[in-house]
């Protein structure tokens, strides 16, 4: 067991507790819309269950990752989602996409991953080791899968039958019940108990990351349903970069010459693909 004083002994607890807030935000808000809160769902909740297994592995992934991989190699993978995402889609949905979107993904992939390389360095000296790569890869697929089955469901269900917060109630029921069995076999919850009365402060930071994540959430499902997969990906992949940037203007930190080369190819491609849909838009519209 860890020492009560030491690092926080489980990593399953903190999904847990945003998982437990999270139903508890999706309750509320679906019995305001809906006047009930299983009655009036046209998508049963097993529905979420794929979905909701594949976030649960893919937290868990990146988590067991981050002892035996480097953090280039950590930036390298979490940049490269875009791509995945695609096939994934293509996979489940049948979805086909130009090879220009490709393109673009892929500029997009080599320019988060140069400027997040090139402008923050580890605070470990990492080794990768193979073991180390199969949890990435883990991460990769099974993050690739959630957003895609969401749709899938929003797609199956209709649009206009399924909110948000019917979403984030099905999905993170069904992850709660997976995060509370892993709890109970790996005998985690005396250590849990232990160390909140060892360090009764901390219970406050859990707190308050469940709100983040529950709010966080709610954007999340949001953007799945009225922009798709991909769109959201993009977002997520950039928002790193966007931190940093922020992280650095706050902190003074510089900048290397090689990272704002990657924050240039980003938004570059970004704003031509804004462009390009623009035009798409008054083309129709003539």
């Amino acid at each position: 067991a860890s020492a009560p004083d030491g690092r926080f002994p489980s990593a399953a607890f903190c999904v847990f507790s945003n998982r437990f807030l999270a139903i508890i935000v999706a309750v509320i808000a679906v019995k305001i819309r809906h006047g009930a809160v299983v009655a009036n769902n046209v998508a049963p909740l097993m529905a979420f269950a794929p979905c909701a297994l594949s976030n649960t592995m893919s937290s868990w992934s990146q988590y067991a990752s981050l002892r035996y991989v480097s953090f280039p190699v950590q930036t390298v993978f979490k940049s490269s989602k875009i791509i995945p995402v695609m096939i994934m889609g293509r996979v489940l949905k049948g979805t086909g996409y130009p090879t220009s979107q490709y393109a673009e993904a892929f500029m997009i992939t080599v320019g988060v991953a140069i400027f997040s390389v090139f402008s923050k360095s580890s605070d470990k000296d990492t080794t990768t080791e193979v073991i180390g790569l199969a949890f990435m890869c883990m991460y990769i697929c099974f993050d690739c899968f959630t957003s895609q089955w969401q749709d899938k469901v929003y797609v199956k269900y209709g649009r206009a039958n399924v909110d948000p917060y019917q979403m984030m109630l099905g999905v993170n029921s069904s992850a709660i019940l997976m995060t509370t069995t892993g709890l109970i076999v790996n005998g985690d919850i005396p250590k849990i108990i232990e160390f909140f009365k060892a360090n009764p402060t901390v219970l406050q930071y859990n707190i308050i990351t469940a709100i983040t994540s529950a709010t966080g959430q709610l954007f999340i499902y949001t953007t799945i349903k009225e922009f798709g997969p991909i769109a959201f990906t993009v977002i997520m992949t950039t928002r790193q970069m966007l931190s940093i940037c922020i992280s650095s203007i706050i902190f003074q930190h510089p900048m290397s010459v090689k990272a704002l080369c990657g924050a240039v190819i980003v938004f570059g491609v970004l704003f031509y693909q804004i462009r390009r849909k623009y035009l798409a838009r008054q083309n129709r519209s003539n």
